[in-house]
C-alpha cells in the first residue's frame, strides 16, 4: 500500500552542517539531499509518497507506539518504541565528520524482543532516477550499492532483500543488543562509499553539538527554545562555506493543495544577516568573519550585479524549474526548485547586511581593507539605486512599489555609513550620505504613512499595512513607542491576526499577485512579541510567546507558517527565519535591548 508523507510537524531535523535529513515520527526518512541542503534527493517521499523516495525503520508490528527526543542539546535524534513483545531505542544521527557523508540508525534493545522491519526505497535525482543496486560484502558484513549517475550509496547493516524497486530487512534486537545500519555517500566514479565506526561517530557528534550549545548565552525563561533555536540556525550554516540556507526543504506549501511553493535551500543575503545578529547576541564571534568571507566571495565584482540570494558556495545561477517526477506535498504542485526571485530587486537587502556587518563591528570583530570595501561598494549601489522601487521584503510577484519597509532599510544602510565614518573614523562619503538618508527619512514620513490612520503603510501608494513594519524600530528608524509605531501596531492587531497570530499582508488587497491565501506567518508573530516588550506590554509579550513556543513541535522546530485552525505546521521547515526571530522575541522579553537600541 502507498504511503503518503506525515504532517509537516511530524518531522525531525538530522544536520552534518552540509545537509539534513528529515525523519517523521513514523520513522521514515522522506527527505535527503546529498551532500549538499541544494542538491537533489535520494529519498523525496516528502513531496509525494514512498515511490518517490524513503527510507522506513520502524517496528514491524503496525500498532507500535513511540516518542522521541533529541539527546539532550544535539542533533542526536533517540525514538523509543513500545511493543506488545518488548522496547527498543533508534538512535539516529548524521556524524560531524568533515570527510564522510552517512546517516547513522542503531536500533538498541530495551526489554524483551522487537521484531523491526527496514525497508529502503532509493529514488536518485528527484525521483528521476532509479538506481543499479547489487550486493557486496561478505555474509558476515552485507553491503548494499546503489549507483545512478554521479552518486553512490552504500548501506551497511542486515542483510536488505530486494522486494521489487524497494529492498526489504526484518531483524529482531533483544534486551541489551545493538543493530546498526549506516547509509554513507560518495560519487560514484569514486571508491565505494566507506563504512563508519558508529560508537567513535556518536561520541563525537554528541560531543560537537553540545560544545556548541553550550556556547549559547542565557536566553532566559525561554532558554531552552533558544537554544534549540541557536542548534537549528548552526544546522543550516554549511560547515565548509559559511553559506546559511534559508530552510532544508523545497515546495512545502504555503496554502496545501496551491501553487505558493518555493525552494529555500539558498542563502537569502536578508535571512543570512539576521543569522549572523543572532549569532553575535549570543556570544559567537567567528561566524561573522566566517559569513563575511563567504559574502565577499559570493558578490565579488560589480555591486550592481548583486543579488538577493545565492547558491551555498556563493553560486549565482539559480534559476527556477517545475518538476513533474514529485508530485507535490499532499498535491501541492509544482514542486519547484531553484528560485525565480533571485532576478528580482529587493530594496532592504543591502541594508540588512550592513545593519549586521555593523553589529559585527560593534561586536569587536575587526575590519579589514577588503570587508570594509565591500560595504563602501555596498553602499556606492545603494546610492545608484536610492530611488528605485523594489519587489519588497516577501517578494511580491505583483507591481513593483516604494515599499516602506525597504525605504526604511534604505535609511538604515545610509545611516550605517555614516557612524561608520564618523564613529569608527573608516573612510567614505559620509556628507553625501548622510544627505540622502535625510532625504529617505523624509519621504517616508511624508509617503509611508497614512494621514487619516496615522499609521505607516505597507506601500506608498496604499493604506494597508504590512507585518514587516514591526521591524522600524528594531533597526533604529523610529523608537518602539512612535505614535505612528503605536498606531500601526493597532491596525496589525486589527486587519492581520488571524486566530491570534500574525499574517505578513492581506492577500485579499492583490498586491503579491499570487493566487490563493496563506496562513500566519511565525516570525511575524515574534516580530510582534518584540514590539510588545519595547512598549512595556510584557503581559501581552508574555502570552504571545507562549502561544508561539507551544506551536514548536515535540523536538523543538519550527516552519515557517502555522494554520491555528487545524494545529498544522506549513511552508518549508526547519525554518531559518522563524527560529531566528523566536531568538529575538526571547532576548527583548529577557530584557536585551534590541541591535539598535544605541540608535533610539
Amino acid at each position: 500500500m502507498t504511503t503518503m508523507s506525515a504532517p509537516i510537524e511530524s518531522y525531525a531535523l538530522l544536520s552534518n552542517c552540509r545537509t539534513g535529513a528529515l525523519v517523521s515520527d513514523a520513522g521514515s526518512i522522506d527527505w535527503l539531499c546529498l551532500p549538499r541542503y541544494d542538491d537533489a534527493s535520494i529519498f523525496g517521499g516528502l513531496l509525494g509518497d514512498d515511490e518517490h523516495g524513503r527510507w522506513s525503520l520502524r517496528p514491524a508490528d503496525p500498532a507500535a507506539t513511540s516518542t522521541r527526543r533529541y539527546d539532550g542539546d544535539t542533533f542526536v535524534l533517540v525514538t523509543r518504541w513500545q511493543t506488545p513483545t518488548g522496547s527498543a531505542e533508534v538512535i539516529e544521527f548524521m556524524p560531524m565528520h568533515d570527510d564522510t557523508d552517512a546517516v547513522v540508525r542503531r536500533v538498541v534493545g530495551i526489554e524483551g524482543t522487537v521484531a523491526f522491519a527496514s525497508e529502503l526505497r532509493l529514488r536518485f535525482d528527484y525521483a528521476r532516477a532509479l538506481p543499479w543496486v547489487r550486493q557486496i560484502g561478505h555474509a558476515d558484513a552485507p553491503v548494499l550499492l546503489a549507483i545512478a549517475g554521479p552518486d553512490a550509496v552504500a548501506l551497511r547493516g542486515p542483510r536488505l532483500r530486494p522486494d521489487g524497486t524497494m529492498h526489504r530487512a526484518v531483524f529482531t534486537v533483544a534486551a541489551g543488543a545493538t543493530v546498526d545500519s549506516v547509509l554513507t555517500w560518495d560519487r560514484s566514479y569514486h571508491r565505494h562509499p566507506v563504512g563508519v565506526d558508529v560508537d567513535a561517530a556518536i561520541a563525537h557528534t554528541r560531543r560537537w553539538w553540545s560544545d556548541f550549545a553550550a556556547g549559547v548565552e542565557d536566553g532566559g525563561p525561554w532558554g531552552a527554545h533558544v537554544v534549540r533555536s541557536m542548534l537549528v540556525l548552526r544546522a543550516l550554516t554549511h560547515t565548509e562555506t559559511g553559506g546559511i540556507v534559508a530552510a532544508a526543504t523545497t515546495s512545502l506549501p504555503e496554502d496545501p493543495g496551491g501553487s505558493r511553493n518555493w525552494d529555500y535551500r539558498f542563502v537569502w543575503l536578508r535571512d543570512a544577516a539576521l543569522t549572523l545578529e543572532a549569532y553575535l547576541a549570543h556570544g559567537y564571534t567567528r561566524a561573522p568573519e566566517r559569513w563575511r568571507d563567504w559574502l565577499l566571495r559570493a558578490i565579488a565584482g560589480d555591486p550592481a550585479d548583486v543579488q538577493i540570494m545565492y547558491g551555498l558556495g556563493g553560486e549565482r545561477d539559480l534559476p527556477e524549474r517545475e518538476l513533474t517526477s514529485l508530485p507535490g506535498y499532499e498535491g501541492s504542485a509544482p514542486v519547484r526548485i531553484g528560485n525565480g526571485a533571485v532576478d528580482q530587486y529587493q530594496g532592504d537587502v543591502i541594508g540588512e547586511v550592513l545593519v549586521a556587518l555593523e553589529a559585527a563591528r560593534l561586536a569587536g570583530v575587526t575590519e579589514t581593507p577588503s570587508s570594509w570595501s565591500l560595504q563602501r561598494a555596498l553602499l556606492a549601489q545603494v546610492v545608484a539605486w536610492v530611488d528605485r522601487p523594489d519587489h519588497g521584503i516577501w517578494e511580491m510577484r505583483g507591481d513593483l512599489h516604494h515599499f516602506t519597509h525597504s525605504r526604511a532599510m534604505v535609511w538604515a544602510a545610509l545611516d550605517r555609513g555614516v557612524r561608520a565614518v564618523r564613529e569608527h573614523g573608516l573612510p567614505g562619503d559620509a556628507d553625501t550620505w548622510e544627505r540622502l538618508r535625510d532625504q529617505v527619512r523624509a519621504e517616508i514620513d511624508a509617503t509611508g504613512v497614512d494621514a487619516a490612520g496615522g499609521h505607516f503603510t505597507q506601500h506608498d501608494t496604499t493604506d494597508e499595512v504590512d507585518a514587516s513594519l514591526l521591524l522600524l524600530p528594531v533597526v533604529g528608524f523610529c523608537a518602539a513607542d512612535d505614535p505612528r509605531m503605536l498606531a500601526t501596531v493597532g491596525r496589525i492587531e486589527r486587519d492581520l491576526l488571524r486566530d491570534g497570530f500574525v499574517m505578513r499582508y492581506r492577500t485579499a488587497a492583490g498586491t503579491d499577485g499570487l493566487p490563493g491565501d496563506e496562513h500566519p506567518f511565525l516570525a511575524c508573530s515574534f516580530w510582534l512579541v518584540e514590539q510588545y516588550a519595547a512598549t512595556g506590554r510584557i503581559d501581552d509579550a508574555t502570552r504571545l510567546m507562549d502561544r508561539l513556543c507551544a506551536v514548536a513541535n515535540d523536538v523543538g522546530l519550527l516552519s515557517e507558517e502555522y494554520d491555528p485552525a487545524t494545529g498544522r505546521h506549513i511552508g518549508n521547515t526547519p525554518q531559518a527565519l522563524s527560529h531566528l526571530a523566536l531568538v529575538g522575541a526571547a532576548d527583548a522579553l529577557a530584557g536585551h535591548v534590541g541591535r539598535a537600541a544605541h540608535r533610539t
